[in-house]
């Protein structure tokens, strides 16, 4: 697999030269300056998309390619949304560029509720709370119908059954020792830090986040999970010509944390998702970004069997995997444990790559280590959440250890960029 990483532009902490030295070879990146539903020029791309170039790596995957909000509840200015996504594919494509992940989770992408979360090691991971993530959505977003919904709620143990946890009653019991400067921290995990740099719903400095989470909210009231699949089937059929006229490759992202919430319905969670919308639009350029880390969050899902079954239908592939702790709680997990098994992974999806050879487009598959352990300092240097440059580097050594293994079992040739071997 191409060994990829996601970097957030020129502004990015992380410079190129950088992940040059540590044996990155492609490029995960977005056009983070454009406003949501406004067309990637092909000016844009092409001055970004050289600045990799010189650094001598390329521009592999696009994520995302936004599909903003309107196209995901069927708002009335969705068919000129969709034509602004069609522009910026051409565009994309024009460029050489085509692979783009997005995803269709309503209002909110991945959720944690904390941040900071320790490890034994002393490190921290991302982590969800489902107690704490209830009490936001009871008592800070006070959402209508929240409580029943949290009071239906069945919590997913390790062993993939119903572990009989009384949600509401942990909520309240957290609510005891809540203040303000607690729910504040609550809304910038939930909200702030981890949606202003991959949505574009929200930014740092947004007076009423809380207020404005309601408003998106409120677009989605009545839409079910059958209507956001028909909704994502009318994009897909929608963009499909300009897939087959440009040869451009879409991967939607599973949904982070796989399972329902906030009311929302979410539609790429489980083997019955995958299967449903890659049955919908049964075109090749109709595909899964195989996030291990947000599957493995489920603890209803086998990750392993998952990448069987979809290698030939995914077009990225984001190796990490989580912990899910015995209450259903869940947190990243070390790239050799957890529950995705990612040597596992790797054998699966490097010899899919090597029945892709006879078109230039996807003859690589990318592959990147995704959210890794904050450490040694990566708390001070003003990271995204989850995107720490240590934890993530220690994360890519370990994936490229397992990639050179697994090569030499399966006879590849494996070479390490930027030494003289």
């Amino acid at each position: 697999m191409e060994r990829t990483w996601r970097w957030f532009g020129k502004n990015d902490k992380i410079t190129l030269a950088m992940l040059k030295e540590i044996g990155v070879e492609g490029i995960v990146t977005a056009l983070h300056d454009v406003p949501l539903g406004e067309v990637w020029t092909r000016e844009k791309i092409h001055d970004l998309k050289s600045y990799i170039e010189s650094y001598g790596m390329r521009w592999s995957v696009v994520e995302s390619l936004p599909v903003t909000e309107t196209i995901k509840y069927a708002g009335k200015d969705r068919d000129q949304q969709i034509e602004v996504y069609k522009e910026s594919m051409r565009n994309l494509a024009a460029e050489g560029i085509h692979t783009i992940c997005y995803n269709f989770m309503p209002v909110l992408d991945w959720a944690r509720t904390d941040l900071l979360h320790e490890n034994p090691n002393g490190s921290s991971n991302l982590f969800f709370s489902i107690p704490q993530f209830a009490y936001f959505d009871i008592y800070i977003l006070k959402r209508e119908g929240a409580k029943e919904d949290w009071a239906n709620f069945k919590v997913i143990g390790p062993d993939g059954k119903p572990n009989g946890r009384d949600i509401l009653a942990e909520v309240e019991e957290l609510k005891a020792t809540m203040n303000p400067e607690k729910d504040h921290a609550l809304v910038e995990n939930i909200v702030i830090k981890t949606q202003g740099f991959v949505s574009g719903n929200f930014k740092e400095g947004d007076e009423h986040p809380v207020e404005l989470f309601r408003e998106l909210l409120a677009l989605y009231h009545g839409i079910d999970q059958a209507q956001l699949r028909e909704n994502m089937k009318y994009f897909l059929n929608a963009i499909m010509p300009v897939c087959e006229e440009c040869d451009i490759y879409m991967c939607v992202h599973p949904d982070d944390p796989p399972f329902q919430i906030l009311g929302l319905p979410r539609i790429v969670t489980c083997d019955e998702d995958i299967k449903w919308f890659l049955d919908a639009v049964p075109n090749k350029h109709n595909g899964l970004t195989f996030c291990a880390g947000s599957l493995s969050a489920g603890a209803h899902n086998n990750v392993v069997e998952l990448a069987k079954k979809y290698a030939d239908r995914s077009w990225f592939v984001h190796l990490r995997s989580c912990h899910v702790f015995e209450n259903g709680d869940f947190t990243e997990a070390s790239h050799l444990g957890g529950r995705a098994d990612i040597i596992e992974l790797t054998r699966i999806f490097e010899q899919e790559e090597q029945k892709r050879k006879d078109n230039p487009n996807i003859a690589r598959l990318p592959m990147r280590v995704d959210h890794g352990m904050t450490m040694l300092g990566d708390a001070t240097k003003g990271y995204n959440a989850g995107y720490s440059f240590l934890g993530r580097m220690f994360a890519m050594g370990q994936v490229q250890g397992i990639i050179a293994t697994v090569d030499r079992e399966l006879g590849i040739k494996y070479q390490q960029p930027g030494f003289f071997d």
